[in-house]
């Protein structure tokens, strides 16, 4: 089947066909803009949900195409290692949590764990807790040893910050510094009530370990750390972007502050 050369130049130099590939050519600049702003990971659903927020309807279809030719690839986690020593003869709580990890407010359940990051001046570990309701990391500490002092920083930062009321249920691994005479020191003080993984189980503890895959696949598997000062400053880094703006599809697509704000508002 020939085309005439007048047809061939009117289809393409038709108004129409040039506005759409405009709109797309833009559209292609917004989802780099988004993609990269994100750090990499955030997939079509998420890079739709952004989109629709600005005005710009998108679906998932299209901006999967728009994806590929662009040559956008997803950063995805790699498995989980333990970090913390289970192997010690302190009291174990109950797992008193039960992966109920669906929680109706804030300041109701609160879930803890520790990593390790390497750099060329050796390692550094981040103790966190998160508020199973947003997600939230609400209190973190970061140090070159994993004693349980460390994790008694970051459980301080997060009841100072919080000042949550008396039964607030925490959650963590059977890791000797939470099974510590000294963290349940505190864990008493404060008023909170203890519950404990079982036993070589690290589903109990998953939305935690959750997080910790999501910053080394998210961000710190990508740099190569030469002082342990710029390994705490990317950490840090990541905690203001995963609290403030990377969304989650269990809160509907928004950050865990958002979230929040939206149920304080209610």
């Amino acid at each position: 089947m020939s085309v005439s050369t007048s047809a061939y130049y009117a289809w393409i130099n038709n108004p129409d066909r040039q506005d759409r590939a405009k709109e797309e050519c833009e559209l292609k600049e917004t989802i780099k803009q988004v993609f990269y702003e994100n750090k990499q990971v955030y997939g079509t659903r998420r890079i739709s949900d952004a989109l629709n927020k600005l005005g710009i309807k998108a679906g998932r279809y299209k901006v999967r195409r728009l994806m590929a030719e662009l040559g956008l690839k997803v950063r995805y986690p790699k498995k989980f290692k333990v970090t913390t020593d289970s192997d010690h003869n302190d009291a174990i709580s109950p797992n008193k949590l039960d992966r109920q990890f669906t929680v109706e407010a804030p300041n109701k359940v609160w879930t803890t764990d520790i990593t390790y990051v390497w750099t060329l001046e050796g390692w550094i570990y981040v103790a966190i807790v998160i508020d199973l309701f947003s997600r939230q990391v609400v209190g973190w500490a970061i140090s070159d040893h994993m004693r349980t002092s460390l994790c008694v920083n970051a459980l301080q930062m997060a009841f100072w910050r919080r000042k949550p009321k008396p039964g607030l249920l925490h959650h963590s691994d059977r890791g000797s510094q939470y099974a510590s005479k000294e963290y349940r020191n505190h864990i008493d003080i404060m008023k909170i009530e203890q519950s404990m993984s079982r036993k070589g189980n690290c589903w109990d503890n998953s939305p935690t370990e959750r997080f910790f895959r999501s910053l080394k696949s998210e961000q710190l598997n990508y740099e190569k750390f030469r002082t342990k000062e710029a390994a705490k400053l990317s950490v840090i880094d990541y905690l203001a972007f995963y609290n403030g703006k990377r969304t989650h599809s269990k809160l509907g697509y928004k950050s865990p502050l958002e979230f929040e704000r939206e149920f304080d508002q209610k």
